[in-house]
């Protein structure tokens, strides 16, 4: 049986990827903050699907938990097959708040992207096969703030390596869903009430069609048509308006 790992598996997207791979036969290995949650996610996959789920307390960050993560990954005698970098927060405070909110979420969202990444790699083109799988965001295309920018590096390091791992057996891609329906919102204080429900995914579809096409070799994954045609349009449009539209969802966001 194969094996994924994931972080932050336990609510919203990465919730979403597990109960996905569990049910199609994958094992688990889901790594959090959340240790009461990683224990009830392993105890109700095993029990549901009859696979093994193994869980890994990490805060991403920490450098040293992020080393022992990316250990993990490279034990040649327990495989990962696939690693979805999924764990991340909402960073919508000023950039010119303390700076201690944007360097945490640099290193979880950015160091731990790049060095647990880097360690599959390593470990997946010895083996000749794997897969990687960062989530980004279609804010990357726009400018609210220290996310956009997290996000966008995200989303350019992934291409990036993809570059590199071409010909060599691991599939590399970015995903870049638009609002999903999870917490993720409410937990970093983000006002979205008022958007209409158009816009929303819900966090399993965003997980089927993300998995759907890194298969079929995608580097970039955005899900639903519209929010392809969101992103881009994200990409061609001039960045004046881009950084209009940003100021006016940024105010819509605080009002």
């Amino acid at each position: 049986m194969p094996t994924a790992l994931i972080t932050g598996g336990t609510v919203g997207i990465g919730h979403a990827f597990a109960k996905t791979l569990a049910a199609q036969g994958y094992n688990l290995v889901l790594a959090s903050r959340d240790e009461a949650g990683l224990n009830r996610v392993a105890q109700d996959f095993e029990a549901i699907h009859h696979i093994n789920v193994e869980v890994i307390p990490t805060d991403l960050a920490k450098r040293q938990d992020v080393l022992a993560l990316a250990d993990r990954i490279e034990d040649s005698n327990r495989p990962i097959d696939l690693l979805i970098n999924n764990a991340g927060f909402a960073v919508h405070d000023s950039l010119m708040a303390d700076y201690t909110i944007h360097a945490r979420a640099m290193e979880v969202m950015c160091m731990a992207v790049l060095i647990l990444s880097g360690a599959a790699a390593r470990a997946m083109t010895r083996r000749g096969h794997g897969a990687i799988l960062n989530v980004a965001s279609s804010s990357a295309v726009i400018t609210t703030g220290n996310y956009s920018a997290i996000k966008a590096w995200v989303t350019v390091y992934t291409e990036g390596l993809s570059n590199e791992l071409r010909g060599s057996g691991v599939s590399v891609m970015a995903l870049l869903p638009g609002w999903v329906r999870t917490e993720f919102h409410s937990r970093g204080g983000v006002k979205a009430t008022t958007l209409p429900d158009f816009v929303w995914i819900e966090a399993d579809e965003v997980a089927t069609q993300a998995l759907r096409d890194l298969n079929r070799g995608k580097v970039l994954s955005v899900p639903t048509t519209r929010w392809a045609i969101a992103v881009t349009l994200g990409h061609i449009a001039p960045r004046r308006a881009i950084r209009w539209v940003s100021r006016a969802l940024t105010k819509s966001r605080q009002e």
